[in-house]
This record gives C-alpha cells, sequence and structure tokens, in this order.
C-alpha cells in the first residue's frame, strides 16, 4: 500500500511539474529570440555607421582634393626661382636655413578663414610676413629684423593663433594658465598689439588679456581671473610685479614665446627682467621662441644665443636701423626763434583739408603742452600726448588720432615707438630727437603698410652734434642733404651704450678666446 499510494502521489505531480518547466523554458527560448535580434539590430547599426563614415571620409577626401584643385598655388608650388627674384626684389636675407619657400600669398598658407579674416583688407603678405610665416608655423624659433610698420605684428600673431587652434582646440577659450606669452617695451605697443591679438582670434574665441603699467592692478587680476586668457601681451615691469608681488600670474604653461622689439627693451634696461621672464615659461624644445627686433645689435645677439635654438634670421634690408626707403625726407635748417611761425606755415601747406592725419613730435613734455594750447588758440583740432598726462587721457588721444576724429596729435619720444596708426600722411619733427635712433623711429609712423609719407625735420644751431648721423642717414635714403646741414660738419660722434656710456665696448662674448702659445 505504501509504495502505491507513493506512485499515484508522484504520478499527481508530474503534470504541474511539466507545466512549470514548459513555461520556463519558453521564457528562455523568448529571452534567446530577445538576445539574438538585439545582436543582429547592433550588428546592422555597426554596418551603416561604418559606411556612413567611410562615405564622409570619401566624400571629405574629395572635397578637399576639390579645393586643393581650386587653390591657386601651395607652398610647395612657390619655386625656388619665384623665391629667389621674391629675396631680391624686397632685400630679404634668411640664414640659419634657407630652404624655407616664402608664403606669396595667402593662398600659401596654413591658416584658416578663421584666421585670415584679419587680414582681409591686405592682397598679400608684407615680405616680414611672408618670409617668417613658413619658419615659425615649421616650429622653428626666428629672429626677425624689420623697419617699424612692416607688419611684423601679424608676422607673429597668426602663426601663434594657429598654434593654439591646433593644439588645444576649444580648451583655448578658457586657460587656467596662458600658452603664449608677448612681452612689449612700452604700454602703447603693447595695448596695440593686444588690439591685434583680439581681433585676429575672434572668430576662434581665444581671449586675450594686455598687462601694463599706469593703470590699476585690481582691474587686471580681475581680468585674468574671469577671462582665463590663453595669451598675455605685456610690458616686462608690469608683468613680474603681478607674478611676483601678486602671484597672479603662472607662466609654467607658456610654451610661444614673443619677445618684440628686443633691441628696445634692451637699451631700456630690461634685459634682467627679459631674461627672468624666460625662465619662467617652458625651457629649451618645449618652448617655441619668435624674436623681432629692428635691430643686431651685439646685445640682442648674446640674448638670442642663450635662450633660441637653433634660430633661422629673417633680416629686411639692413642689420642697421634705417629710414624707411618710402619716407621723403625733408629738412629744414631754421633759428630756433622761427620754429612756431615755420610750423603754422606747414600746417597750411600740409593740412589744409583739416582732416588729414599729421603727427608733431616734441622733444619736452611742456614744449608738446605749449604747442598744443598755441594750435588750439588757432583752431586747429588737436591733442597731445606726453607724460604729464594720466594714462586713461593718453589712450584716448591715441584712439581720437586712429580713427580720425581728432587728426593733429603732438606727441613726445613716448610714442615714438610702436604707435601703429593708419594714414598718418606727415610727420615733423619741430625739435630733433636726442637720438638719430630716435629719429628714424619718428620717421617709422608714416609711409607704414606700403604708402608712402613725408617726415619734414626743423634742425638748429642747438642740434649740430647730430648733423654728421643726420647726413649720414639722408644719404642712406637717397635724400638730398642741404647745404646748409653740410656746415655744420660731418663728424659722427662714437654711439655710447645706454647704461655704460664711452666706456662700453661692444664685444661679442660668444665668439671663441684666441690662444697664444709662447715659444
Amino acid at each position: 500500500m505504501p509504495s502505491a499510494v507513493a506512485i499515484d502521489t508522484k504520478e499527481a505531480k508530474s503534470p504541474v511539474t511539466s507545466k512549470v518547466e514548459k513555461i520556463k523554458a519558453d521564457k528562455k527560448d523568448k529571452k534567446e529570440k530577445e538576445k539574438e535580434k538585439k545582436e543582429k539590430k547592433d550588428k546592422k547599426e555597426k554596418k551603416e555607421k561604418k559606411d556612413k563614415k567611410s562615405k564622409k571620409r570619401h566624400s571629405s577626401s574629395d572635397e578637399d582634393s576639390q579645393t586643393a584643385k581650386k587653390t591657386k598655388t601651395s607652398p610647395a608650388e612657390v619655386s625656388i626661382a619665384d623665391a629667389k627674384k621674391f629675396y631680391e626684389e624686397n632685400s630679404i636675407s634668411v640664414t640659419g636655413d634657407d630652404s624655407f619657400m616664402p608664403y606669396l600669398n595667402f593662398s600659401n598658407t596654413p591658416f584658416g578663414s578663421d584666421i585670415l579674416q584679419a587680414c582681409a583688407k591686405f592682397d598679400k603678405p608684407t615680405p616680414i610676413q611672408a618670409a617668417c610665416w613658413p619658419v615659425i608655423c615649421a616650429n622653428r624659433d626666428v629672429i626677425g629684423i624689420a623697419e617699424t610698420g612692416s607688419g611684423k605684428t601679424f608676422a607673429f600673431t597668426l602663426p601663434a593663433l594657429n598654434y593654439l587652434k591646433n593644439t588645444f582646440g576649444t580648451k583655448a577659450q578658457k586657460c587656467k594658465k596662458p600658452h603664449v606669452l608677448i612681452v612689449s617695451p612700452t604700454r602703447e605697443l603693447a595695448i596695440q598689439t593686444h588690439e591685434q591679438v583680439e581681433a585676429a582670434g575672434k572668430l576662434l574665441g581665444i581671449q586675450s588679456v594686455c598687462l601694463y603699467g599706469g593703470s590699476p592692478k585690481h582691474e587686471q587680476k580681475s581680468m585674468l581671473r574671469n577671462q582665463k586668457p590663453a595669451v598675455i601681451v605685456a610690458t616686462p615691469g608690469r608683468l613680474i610685479d603681478l607674478i611676483e608681488t601678486d602671484q597672479a600670474l603662472d607662466l609654467s604653461d607658456v610654451s610661444f614665446l614673443v619677445l618684440d622689439e628686443a633691441d628696445r627693451m634692451l637699451d631700456q634696461g630690461f634685459e634682467r627682467d627679459i631674461r627672468k621672464i624666460i625662465g619662467m615659461a617652458r625651457q629649451g624644445e618645449q618652448r617655441h621662441t619668435v624674436m623681432f627686433s629692428a635691430t643686431w645689435p651685439q646685445t640682442v645677439r648674446k640674448l638670442a644665443d642663450d635662450f633660441l635654438i637653433r634660430p633661422v634670421r629673417v633680416s629686411i634690408g639692413s642689420d642697421e636701423l634705417a629710414v624707411n626707403e618710402r619716407v621723403e625726407q625733408i629738412v629744414e635748417v631754421l633759428d630756433p626763434d622761427r620754429k612756431e611761425r615755420r610750423l603754422m606755415e606747414l600746417l597750411q601747406k600740409y593740412h589744409k583739408s583739416r582732416k588729414n592725419r599729421i603727427l608733431i613730435f616734441a622733444l619736452y613734455k611742456k614744449e608738446a603742452a605749449r604747442i598744443e594750447a598755441t594750435l588750439r588758440r588757432q583752431g586747429y583740432n588737436c591733442v597731445g600726448i606726453h607724460g604729464d598726462k594720466a594714462q586713461a587721457q593718453r589712450l584716448q588721444a591715441i584712439e581720437s588720432f586712429r580713427d580720425g576724429s581728432i587728426p593733429l596729435l603732438i606727441a613726445t619720444d613716448v610714442a615714438a615707438r610702436g604707435l601703429d596708426v593708419p594714414d598718418v600722411e606727415y610727420v615733423i619733427n619741430y625739435t630733433f630727437p636726442l637720438t638719430i635712433d630716435e629719429f628714424t623711429h619718428r620717421c617709422g609712423r608714416t609711409a607704414r603698410a606700403g604708402k608712402t609719407g613725408v617726415a619734414h625735420t626743423f634742425f638748429t644751431v642747438h642740434d649740430k652734434a647730430h648733423s654728421g648721423e643726420l647726413i649720414n642717414t639722408l644719404r642712406a635714403a637717397n635724400m638730398p642733404v642741404p647745404d646748409n646741414l653740410l656746415k655744420f660738419g660731418t663728424t659722427v660722434k662714437k654711439k655710447q651704450h645706454s647704461a655704460y656710456g664711452a666706456f662700453f665696448k661692444d664685444v661679442d662674448e660668444a665668439a671663441k678666446p684666441t690662444k697664444i702659445v709662447f715659444d
């Protein structure tokens, strides 16, 4: 009996068990089918994506080839003969590596339209740009020797922006630490450079901050915190002050360094500051250094030897400072008491329209203020910039002169270097400067960007110590030398060092010593 009951119980449970197992089996089959279906779907989607990518790649390569066909020239297509002709016509010499072909047209450059929009108003690159761009874009250190007004600001600005775009992409729009540093000798030049960097980097969204003395530090520190710029344009003194005193800036990520007007910075006694700044940036091969200078003195050579790696030197014209050949130079020898009356006569001749830009240079602050007051009394729309005016007033004066709302600017030599204002037709040197170099920089404010201009200079008996240098400058530019200027003599005073005077000996420290053997 017990065994029979057991058998009956087992037989009674079996239909339920089989039903449960069947449900489980159905569920399992369903899951496997769904899994298989999903795998097929995923495979199909992957295949479609792959095909889409392939099509896109092919179409983009087709577009690239079409673009290449449409492009007039490419860097490789600039022949050696064309390059040689270009270098000869523009008196360009390249030392260190002459294998780089110049970018004769904007279409030769590797810059995108978002960067080239800054050059929209120009037909082709200037000689310094054409010669320097291929070298800088090849990540080589560069020394550019060129006259003022040659377009050197864009010579380093566009490659710097291109470097940020290619290396960091959109991350360059906000940076914890700056990657590009441009050091300028004066605040006026720093402000102008900053404006051009800002305009050129607008479409890329790249931020730039300008640091200079004479304006509140707290405002500049606030801009550094809020904007997180990739580019810093600065004068040496304020830059070091913000780093060492305020700890507001860290240069350890600077991998693209520009020293603009290096000769001027060294002449002003900034050599120690410059060396300190370079030491704060990345070192050796990790830093790309670009140096621009109007001249090539021993002090600049020593700096280049110490910090640049296998640099390529691009020189436009002579390594010595010279007045732009497009400037017509007129030197008028006259009695000191006649200068003011003669200035009025010249303005009636040169400033008939009362709209064309004229820059008048005075030697002293009080003299500039007196000329400004005299011209205002005569009804002229003019403004002055000199050391007695606040920074805000000076900036406003430069801006008014630049936009043409005030066409007459009276300036001391504080504005003679780096002041970049388009279409200055005439420069009048009311009082001759203290050095011939300053005279050259003054004359360089006209005839910029390939245009012509006139520099009219008053020369009196008080300036006779400079007659020899001035005569040489006029002859070098094939300009007429007045007979009454020759009467002062042609002797040229020995050039003195800004710090050591006549006792300075210009020695090439890089030269190897000569070994003397005694028998």
